[in-house]
């Protein structure tokens, strides 16, 4: 009996070296619950092990989820900084997954400016429109086909604001740091994740689709909103 405990200790806590972001941090929970922590980590390694997406790929949406406005997890950022410079990982895409995780902070106003203008509807208040202006950084969100009709509600009551903000997006859409498949997929991870859950966002998969991506790719970039936030839940 005490062999067998022994046995699922050492395979629970040395599978994730072999491919998973899990390190020995796991031995606690291992100790604990050995069976349920040997299963635990054959599902949420997963993603690393079938080789659906590349290891880098893998590790630049850790990065990216856990330094993410809605994470902010400075230690799973830095685990997942240093096994994406293992895989090949240049300090520009690392650079560019930390800019579009804070990015994804847009969508409180996806979410609050509709309930907003509804509210004040009701409540029989007219919003002050703003002076008509040019608004060059939201056209060329319409022209890239990046524009999401989620962003309306808030171009409607501060289209200056709004400018300024995808003004900061445009070199993130633009710069080509990671190839428009990777782009949506990344995406996906981020607005499907445990700790952000933005149903309109997880939309990406429609452009996804379109550029060739698989449903298997998509289902991994899904599954790693929530792998990451669980195994970054066990440290």
């Amino acid at each position: 009996m005490a062999s067998d405990l022994k046995a699922s200790k050492v395979s629970a806590v040395d599978e994730p070296r072999e491919g998973g972001p899990w390190d020995p941090a796991l031995a606690q929970l291992n100790e604990w619950d050995p069976t349920w922590a040997a299963t635990c980590v054959k599902m949420s390694t997963n993603p690393w092990k079938i080789g659906i997406l590349p290891r880098k790929f893998i590790e630049l949406v850790g990065v990216g989820l856990n330094a993410a406005c809605t994470n902010l997890n400075p230690d799973g950022t830095r685990r997942h900084i240093r096994a994406a410079l293992e895989a090949g990982a240049t300090r520009e895409e690392i650079l560019f997954v930390l800019k579009a995780g804070s990015l994804i902070s847009i969508h409180s106003c996806s979410l609050g400016a509709p309930i907003l203008l509804e509210e004040a509807k009701a409540a029989g208040v007219t919003p002050t429109r703003q002076t008509s202006a040019a608004t060059p950084a939201c056209d060329a969100m319409r022209t890239l086909g990046q524009w999401n009709t989620a962003w309306d509600p808030f171009f409607e009551l501060d289209p200056m604001w709004t400018d300024k903000f995808f003004a900061t997006a445009i070199p993130i859409y633009k710069s080509g740091v990671l190839p428009p498949k990777e782009l949506e997929l990344f995406s996906i991870a981020c607005d499907a994740s445990f700790t952000h859950m933005y149903a309109p966002g997880t939309r990406h998969i429609k452009a996804a689709l379109k550029l060739g991506a698989t449903i298997e790719e998509i289902l991994v970039s899904k599954d790693l909103g929530n792998l990451v936030c669980l195994v970054e839940g066990a440290y």
